[in-house]
């Protein structure tokens, strides 16, 4: 960790914006974000109609801002635009048309060979997906028809995703690293008329069969032996990895033989702001998978507004979000964010370590990139592999950091800050989840503050509040369940299929307001610490303690890498903290080294958070995006089977080489 301070001390300093960024953001203070907020608090339709108006082009304008009958919400009622028109059509005839609008860059076969690489310029991305568009209208795909996208991150993924939105097909994006059963239970649950996938990608330096999964997803049945995959008409197929695939004639086509029978004439539909654009799986549940709606016009201006003023966006950017599009946060800041802004997106298909641990500072120094975000999961890693790997290469191009998918801890803000950022690069710490959308609780870079762990204040038109069990605001520096009191506009439409779940998962456990299922406490300055999802606090002998100000204080210890805390039933706390801890490199586990941390976290948080248990692991379980599978962890805490699906674990294997509390 750099410098030698402690977690709390860490947590209470304060990074104020520097005057040359601020000189040029968007946002230029404090100040003048305050005026923004209160105005878009105490008079939203006037700030959501000027923003709507001046950000986004639209064929009809709107009769009314908002129509809010709780929890169903309707924004910008009777207007229409097209969200390809605008990341694409509204930048022909201008000086953007041959900017860059994606840069990809391929995983490399081996150390010292170079990866595939292709730029896309806006004029070009306009014509690949118009192609696409009439592809998919020539096999009959019409407004409203559901399409599953199963992709690499190639460009064809954005590609895929722009030629729905054109003709108002509404997508359902699956993360490559998804099972053959979990492609065939979002069809299902969709009536997808149509997927689209690869041969295969590239992870690794090994080939994910994902042909060969979709074909395995056909035979399967739901409850009642029904076929799940009985909408399906047609398959198009990437050639990408040179896989040999299995066709079935009449169903499976070749993407590169439809777009050779098309022209690139596809004008824009004209789509209602109301009308679906996409559905999105939430993952890692054993029950039906909830699929999240999102509707156009909200969902566009969500997306677009805080692209431009969390990550400051300027004409000479190179952004890199290091999601894959799979994700949300790939949909709303690789694609639609950025391109609605007129950015250069970067995106890359592969993983952070391989063929070496420098992979990302390398295309950073390759590129210029100036604007990385990223998740703490991968920066803790790249705490692990050593400070060696991004010194190798010039990092200068780098003017912003930003971080996403779970509260960073104090130490890998610091060392995102001092090893990557030099200390000169803000950053912005965003809170969000798939169902709002877009980011809800960030720091401007040129206005806001900031503090070490925390997502800090509400972007515009946000109302977040920390709440008891009644839904009573409680006291600054008092942990509590996090809500939002009023909508937005790139909020969640409901639940496909689902409107009883839709208002039981997020609108019953306070009744008038959204539930976020995180855990928060707002310090004395107001500004909200996330502390995780509500079933990471647990309650020990009647102390409600955070999983989340455990592992922070863990990873505190110079000796420690990484560490993820579950709880455990224990008949006599009622809840036991067991801990996962991976050391840095050359550093051997051994019971003095368990004593140590044990007692560390005592003396970080008091004696009530010292783990129970603490178990040493090569590495955490983890999603192909880097998240840490938690729920796997509390079995293997609990000593009970594995169960549920496991298909998006980056490695399997990492479950058997997990020591026990007494080795």
């Amino acid at each position: 960790m750099a410098d030698n301070f402690t977690s709390l001390q860490i947590e209470n300093r304060v990074f104020k914006p520097a005057k040359d960024f601020s000189a040029r953001a968007h946002i230029k203070s404090f100040a003048q974000y305050k005026k923004l907020y209160n105005e878009s608090i105490k008079s939203p339709d006037k700030f959501w109609a000027r923003e709507a108006k001046n950000e986004l082009v639209w064929f009809k304008p709107w009769k009314k801002v908002l129509d809010w009958k709780p929890p169903f919400a309707k924004w910008f009622v009777g207007g229409q635009l097209n969200v390809s028109h605008n990341c694409l059509d509204k930048w022909l005839g201008t000086a953007t048309a041959n900017k860059a609008a994606i840069i990809w860059e391929g995983e490399p076969a081996a150390p010292g060979k170079p990866g595939e690489e292709r730029t896309l310029t806006y004029k070009q991305l306009h014509h690949e997906v118009c192609l696409f568009a009439n592809v998919l209208k020539k096999h009959g795909i019409k407004k409203g028809d559901r399409i599953l996208i199963y992709l690499p991150m190639v460009v064809e993924a954005a590609v895929a995703m722009l030629a729905c939105t054109r003709i108002g097909a509404v997508h359902s994006v699956v993360f490559g690293g998804f099972s053959a059963q979990s492609v065939a239970d979002r069809v299902f649950d969709s009536q997808a008329k149509m997927i689209i996938t690869a041969d295969g990608g590239f992870r690794r330096g090994a080939v994910v069969p994902l042909k060969k999964n979709v074909d395995d997803a056909f035979p399967l049945n739901d409850a009642h032996g029904n076929p799940l995959t009985k909408t399906i008409e047609k398959v198009i197929v990437l050639r990408r990895a040179g896989n040999e695939v299995t066709f079935q004639p009449g169903r499976d086509l070749w993407w590169h033989e439809e777009v050779a029978t098309v022209d690139a004439k596809c004008p824009a539909e004209k789509m209602d702001s109301e009308a679906p654009l996409f559905i999105l799986y939430t993952s890692g549940s054993t029950g039906k998978p909830k699929g999240i709606l999102h509707t156009t016009a909200g969902y566009l201006l969500g997306a677009k507004m805080t692209s431009k003023y969390v990550f400051d966006l300027r004409d000479e950017d190179v952004y890199w979000c290091t999601a894959d599009i799979g994700w949300v946060t790939g949909h709303s800041y690789v694609v639609y964010g950025p391109l609605a802004n007129g950015a250069t997106s970067l995106m890359y298909e592969g993983a952070p370590n391989f063929p070496e641990p420098d992979r990302f500072w390398r295309i950073i120094a390759k590129y210029g990139v100036t604007i990385l975000y990223t998740a703490p999961t991968a920066i803790r890693a790249f705490m692990k592999w050593g400070d060696q790997w991004p010194k190798k290469h010039d990092l200068s191009s780098l003017r912003l950091l930003g971080t996403v998918g779970e509260p960073i801890n104090p130490e890998a803000w610091m060392w995102y800050h001092t090893v990557i950022g030099k200390k000169r690069c803000p950053i912005v710490d965003t809170w969000w989840q798939t169902e709002t959308g877009g980011i809800m609780i960030t720091p401007l870079p040129g206005a806001t503050p900031t503090k070490p762990g925390t997502a800090t204040l509400p972007f515009f038109g946000i109302v977040p509040e920390v709440v008891d069990d009644q839904g009573q605001a409680v006291p600054r520096n008092s942990g509590g369940k996090l809500v939002i009191r009023k909508p937005w506009p790139s909020m969640l439409r409901g639940l496909w299929g689902d409107e009883k779940r839709y208002k039981e998962v997020y609108w019953s456990e306070v009744p008038g307001s959204y539930f976020t299922g995180d855990g928060c406490r707002q310090d004395k300055d107001g500004y909200f610490w996330i502390v995780g999802r509500i079933d990471d606090v647990l309650n020990v002998a009647g102390h409600r303690i955070g999983t989340a100000e455990v592992e922070s204080a863990l990873v505190s210890n110079s000796k420690v890498a990484e560490a993820a805390v579950v709880g455990r039933p224990d008949a006599l706390k009622g809840q036991a903290l067991v801990a996962f801890v991976t050391l840095k490199t050359g550093i051997t586990p051994n019971q003095a080294i368990r004593d140590e941390l044990r007692n560390h976290v005592a003396k970080e948080i008091g004696p009530v958070a010292k783990p129970d248990d603490i178990r040493f692991a090569e590495a955490l379980p983890k999603t192909r995006s880097g998240k840490i599978m938690r729920r796997l962890l509390k079995q293997v805490a609990s000593g009970t089977e594995i169960k549920g699906d496991t298909t998006t674990l980056e490695d399997l294997n990492v479950l058997t080489k997990i020591g026990s509390a007494d080795d």
